[in-house]
């Protein structure tokens, strides 16, 4: 398993900061590779979506299942598919703006990837998921 977290100050309302982020259908729009998401079912707790993620030049499916969900606070999504993964976002109002914080704990797929590979993944989704932090920094603060 490998994990990863990081956060940042974003200069926008919490509960803005929150629905975009809690919104499965901009994802791609701010996690460099997310390739696409479809057949989004519900909303909140028990939500379900796919989704198609590019990463060392395969393409990755799965689906995710949101497990825990308070509004404008935190949400838990569940991955499951050829990653298996558990993600958090993490919403808090700051004195400075408003602190988003991710976390994800993750198994990279050895047996797609190859041990080198491997290495080179656990790599790049941490750089994926910094850029997002900016991403969604910059869509907010736009």
């Amino acid at each position: 398993m490998a994990s990863w977290k990081n956060s940042i100050v974003i200069h926008a309302p919490a509960d803005k900061v929150f629905a975009y982020v809690d919104e499965p259908m901009g994802l791609p729009t701010w996690i460099p590779n997310m390739v696409e998401v479809r057949n989004v079912i519900g909303t909140g707790a028990g939500q379900q979506f796919e989704w198609t993620f590019k990463i060392a030049g395969l393409l990755l499916r799965g689906q995710t299942v949101v497990v825990e969900h308070v509004p404008s606070k935190h949400v838990a999504h569940q991955v499951i598919g050829t990653v298996d993964a558990l993600l958090d976002h993490f919403v808090e109002h700051d004195e400075e703006g408003t602190v988003l914080a991710i976390e994800v704990t993750y198994t990279v797929p050895v047996p797609v990837l190859g041990r080198l590979a491997e290495h080179i993944a656990i790599k790049q989704i941490g750089r994926q998921f910094d850029a997002g932090l900016e991403n969604i920094k910059d869509l907010m603060e736009a």
